[in-house]
């Protein structure tokens, strides 16, 4: 009789470990993580943003990037619907700033890939909005 597998319950000891390692991978995103992994922020307060001397991405859905005429100086435009085409371009040894709208589900989403790839990335608390709000210059595209 040959053996059959057996799906994994929520409370299996081997389910939650391969959740937990995962989490760390996200989290860091070092590709092997340990007790030694730094855990990588996943934002930056508007006000400590530099975008002279910071990599920054603009990942406003592409309506609404398009319906706003201000970006932050610097910033390239990446179509967060198209990510899987870009997120190999992204350098793995230099911080990464994104910002959306507002600093919610589209940036999350994207931090969480960036991260899992193994991108220093981080987004911007609140967004351009919260930039603004918080004295950041602006340009007008």
């Amino acid at each position: 009789m040959e053996p059959t597998s057996q799906p994994l319950k929520d409370s299996d000891p081997l389910r939650t470990e391969v959740r937990v390692e995962s989490y760390a991978l996200k989290r860091c995103g070092c590709g092997s993580p340990t007790d030694k992994c730094p855990d990588l922020p996943r934002t930056i307060a508007p006000a400590d943003l530099n975008p002279d001397t910071t990599l920054v991405f603009d990942v406003r859905r592409e309506a609404d990037y398009a319906a706003s005429n201000e970006t932050i100086p610097g910033a390239m435009w990446k179509n967060p619907d198209k990510i899987d085409a870009w997120i190999g371009a992204l350098p793995l040894t230099q911080d990464v700033v994104i910002f959306c709208v507002r600093g919610g589900s589209v940036s999350n989403s994207v931090v969480d890939r960036l991260q899992a790839a193994g991108v220093k990335a981080r987004f911007i608390e609140g967004g351009i909005e919260g930039y603004k709000a918080a004295g950041g210059k602006v340009l007008t595209k």
